[in-house]
């Protein structure tokens, strides 16, 4: 009996880009971490660069004491929340 294991078909890098996982910091507002990921939340290290890779794990190993539970979301979601953030203005003279 030939078993043969096929390797796990990768989406392509347009579809991670489209979703990312947000880690949210219990303790500092406004910060988190953000990974791409597909819709279901899949993180595929392999993609990852070695400081994001670990930062990943780092964040996953501290949920709970660090950060939240990861949500999924939009990536088009996450960009509107940091453009809708108050900008600081100059004073008027």
């Amino acid at each position: 009996m030939n078993m043969t294991l096929a390797p796990k078909k990768l989406p392509c890098a347009a579809a991670l880009a489209d979703y990312e996982l947000r880690f949210q910091s219990l303790y500092h507002s406004g910060r988190a971490l953000a990974f791409p990921c597909d819709a279901k939340g899949d993180v595929y290290l392999d993609e990852l660069t070695e400081r994001a890779r670990e930062n990943y794990l780092f964040a996953r190993a501290v949920v709970g004491h660090e950060y939240a539970n990861p949500v999924v979301q939009p990536v088009a979601l996450a960009a509107a929340a940091i453009t809708s953030t108050p900008s600081s203005r100059p004073a008027n003279r």
